[in-house]
């Protein structure tokens, strides 16, 4: 087990732990909350031995392996497999050992290596290694390619997959959330509630939370606080000790009259569609924890808008994709990723947006946004509509050397020139009294933003946008960078907000609280999905184990032609593809007979020079299985590619 004792952990000067004694339990899952800065990561630092206490006692069993995500971005010209297959350190370590065995005259030593190799999962480490990556939302076309052809998001998500290939009996996980999609997270929480281990999580999602841990440690005045239980339950039992205190209780009266007079309203106004009753049930829980809520030192209101035109927009028979780039060849088209879309967004709408990764969900929003055009078709605005864009790249878009008032003024005077209506004052003290109501106070107004956190960042963008005073608020992950204090913020200012409110988000907590209605972006298209989140959370996991059967049994069929593989040319002739993949099926069937002698061959062998030489063929055959794995999922998705163009 892991215990501290009386220990004390200072960062500089700053004392974050103070005696603090908390026990953790072999196989337990623990949520790690408490404030920004109240030493989450550093006690992280104090688990991985990056950093040592400062007084008491530390102990974790010295023979436990260690699992966490890299922090850094991966630069390597290694393909996304054998980036992720390198995380399995013991195969790793064999796999070095068996290159340095072949270096030597040493029978016996290299029948070791080989055994060790084995032993240590070489036979399916590429099938582990690229389940790890297709569940965490990459497609099977991008399997083998470069690390560095990736964006910087999609490789954070290598760093995550390359964790979890890695053997532990203690992972440590830091907003391994942040980079994800709902439906990569969904897969995630399922994989990490089959983990063995003893695993510590810190995140800001609470519904993440909530599905994976059962223990929650609070740090609160540098002291660590154990609850039996998860984030909600920890809630729960916080929020009973501070009613429970009723001096610190009664000074809060104000705060959560007017949270129980909002969350009245909203729960009047819901309908009986079932997202609706979702959302009644999350304001429900605002209600029992209004006490915690009111604690918060953060909170922001979106100002009536000028004008609600209803409808805000209409789309009519809109398509939506990217245009051939400037240096295509002559006759490229553009790229589509949406089409024929019919939909009207009407003034108070509160619409969530489900899909799973690149589906559209952002090229929608992005369209809606103006930042790119319909490909066909037309969006049709209401007159005085008035749009708050908070984009996944926003952070990007900042000027580093800039500061919060500098931004601001700019803000003004391009609101100005294009005619708009300015959302609030626009002298110098009114715009550094409307910085202080998002927590930039004093220097901070004048702090570069490159030296800010992701969270004051992503504060300062939504000061920018509730300044505009829009009617229709168009965000695309505005949650990746916002602690829980900020999301309640968030979730309380949206439910206030009488504009529209068009959301994508993998926080399901904000979804929930927010949204009344869902579409769905799938298959080239836009529909109503009709049932709630625990609904699309099944369909996401009945989608993603469809899609594993209908691979592994088309696996299973093999029809007889012994010609060498030859990959079709990208053009979609369905008998070419056919044949390609039957080929491929061959051969696979052909070295898993292979394989399965060698397995046995291995097992049953006493003589060192058979074993090696057998433990030598197998890895070749294993390397050969899984690059015609590669290969013919490609092929199957082009296959699959040029039935729907048929069709």
């Amino acid at each position: 087990m892991i215990t501290l004792k009386n220990v004390v952990l200072r960062r500089s000067a700053k004392v974050l732990l103070d005696s603090a004694n908390v026990t953790i339990n072999p196989g337990e899952k623990v949520g790690l909350v408490g404030r920004n800065g109240a030493g989450k990561s550093t006690l992280f630092a104090l688990l991985n031995g990056t950093l040592h206490e400062d007084g008491g006692d530390f102990y974790v069993p010295s023979q436990w392996r260690l699992a966490q995500v890299a922090q850094d971005m991966p630069e390597t010209e290694q393909s996304a497999t054998e980036f992720v297959v390198e995380g399995d350190t013991n195969l790793l370590a064999a796999q070095q050992e068996v290159t340095a065995s072949e270096l030597t005259d040493d029978g016996e030593r290299m029948a070791n290596a080989y055994m060790a190799l084995y032993d240590a999962g070489s036979g399916d480490a590429q099938a582990r290694a690229q389940a790890l990556i297709l569940g965490l939302g990459f497609k099977t076309t991008e399997l083998e390619n470069p690390v560095n052809s990736f964006s910087g998001g999609w490789r954070m998500r290598l760093q995550l997959a390359r964790a979890l290939m890695c053997p532990s009996d203690l992972m440590l996980l830091d907003e391994p959330t942040n980079h994800l999609d709902l439906d990569a997270l969904v897969w995630l929480e399922a994989w990490l509630k089959r983990y063995t281990g003893t695993m510590l999580v810190i995140s800001h999602d609470r519904e993440f939370l909530d599905a994976i841990t059962d223990v929650t440690v609070h740090i609160e005045t540098a002291k660590l606080n154990r609850y039996g239980g998860n984030y909600s339950k920890f809630e729960d039992m916080r929020a009973e000790k501070m009613e429970q205190q009723s001096a610190s209780f009664s000074k809060q009266q104000d705060k959560i009259a007017h949270l129980q007079k909002f969350i009245s309203r909203f729960k009047a106004q819901a309908s009986k569609a079932k997202q609706a009753q979702s959302r009644v049930k999350a304001l429900d829980r605002m209600e029992k924890i209004a006490p915690l809520l009111a604690e918060a030192e953060f909170t922001f209101e979106f100002k009536e808008p000028a004008n609600l035109p209803n409808p805000m927009l209409s789309m009519s028979d809109a398509t939506f994709g990217y245009p051939a780039p400037e240096d295509a060849p002559e006759g490229t088209g553009p790229t589509v990723i949406v089409q024929k879309v019919n939909k009207s967004v009407l003034a108070g709408q509160r619409i969530g947006i489900l899909g799973a990764n690149g589906q559209g969900k952002s090229t929608l929003v992005k369209t809606v946004a103006r930042a790119l055009a319909p490909i066909h078709g037309e969006i049709l605005e209401g007159k005085g509509l008035n749009i708050g864009y908070f984009a996944q790249q926003e952070l990007d878009v900042l000027r580093p050397a800039d500061t919060p008032l500098e931004h601001m003024i700019r803000l003004v005077k391009e609101t100005t020139a294009a005619g708009k209506l300015a959302g609030q004052g626009t002298r110098e003290q009114d715009l550094r009294s409307f910085l202080g109501t998002f927590n930039f106070s004093g220097d901070m107004v004048k702090q570069a933003v490159g030296s800010m956190s992701g969270g004051e960042k992503a504060r300062l963008v939504l000061c920018m946008i509730v300044w505009q005073r829009p009617n229709l608020l168009l965000l695309d992950e505005p949650t990746n960078h916002l602690d829980l204090a900020t999301r309640e913020a968030l979730a309380m200012a949206l439910n206030e907000f009488e504009g529209t409110v068009m959301l994508v988000s993998h926080d399901r907590a904000l979804l929930r609280s927010v949204c009344d209605e869902f579409w769905m972006v799938s298959r080239g298209g836009v529909e109503p999905f009709d049932g709630d989140l625990d609904d699309y959370q099944r369909y996401l996991l009945d989608e993603s184990k469809r899609l594993r059967e209908a691979a592994k049994d088309a696996g299973k069929t093999a029809a007889p032609a012994p010609a060498p593989v030859v990959v079709a040319a990208p053009v979609f002739n369905t008998k070419t593809l056919q044949r390609d993949l039957d080929k491929i099926d061959t051969e696979m069937a052909a070295l898993q007979l292979e394989k399965d002698g060698l397995d046995e061959k291995l097992a049953a062998a006493k003589n060192p020079h058979e074993i090696g030489q057998a433990g030598k063929r197998l890895k070749k055959v294993t390397a050969d299985m899984a690059a015609l794995e590669v290969r013919w999922m490609a092929l199957s998705e082009q296959l699959e590619s040029a039935g729907a163009m048929a069709s």
